[in-house]
């Protein structure tokens, strides 16, 4: 059974290789991200790195799901709205499920485990979009998100389609005001 935890920033930067893989095999396999294929897996060194550094600052939380030898399969991100209006709000980023460790039900406990680390830090509203149409959207609903609406044309494909974007929400932890 994979283990599911929060990374720090040195653990971040320990999982780089892992996560890169991570990011690259989601990228290849179509996933509309924000990079453009081909993706390799040195490509997203950099990605990593800031997201290692913004965990080291507060800014990240950092969940990932590793198998029995501690090799990254899975992860998520809650960035935290740095807004001084919107201290109770985090953006969920990045869900990312290897190819080879899909149906094991990973998904859900990134999520789960992302939620309540998210709640455990005060946040009680936790937004996210994702390509409209693809598989991510079915899990959202399935995982108990709230749909506001739909942007067109919002951004790319890893091909470089155009794909729209659905825009979610979540109340976690303790009800807003």
């Amino acid at each position: 059974m994979p283990t599911i935890r929060l990374l720090n920033e040195q653990e971040a930067l320990d999982a780089l290789v892992d996560l890169c893989e991570v990011l690259s095999d989601c990228v290849e396999g179509g996933a509309s991200l924000g990079f453009m294929s081909p993706y390799r897996p040195d490509d997203a060194i950099p990605f990593w790195q800031g997201v290692a550094a913004a965990v080291g600052r507060g800014e990240v939380l950092l969940v990932v799901a590793e198998d029995e030898v501690g090799r990254v399969l899975g992860t998520v991100q809650v960035g935290f709205a740095l807004k001084p209006n919107q201290p109770h709000r985090g953006d969920l980023m990045k869900l990312l499920v290897h190819r080879r460790a899909r149906g094991l039900g990973l998904s859900r406990r990134l999520m789960e485990a992302a939620e309540h680390a998210a709640a455990q830090a005060g946040r009680t509203l936790l937004v996210l979009d994702t390509a409209t149409g693809e598989p991510a959207e079915k899990i959202y609903e399935h995982f108990g998100w709230s749909r506001t609406g739909v942007i067109p044309n919002y951004a790319l494909f890893p091909d470089g389609r155009t794909c729209d974007t659905t825009i979610f929400y979540k109340r976690i932890g303790e009800s807003v005001g």
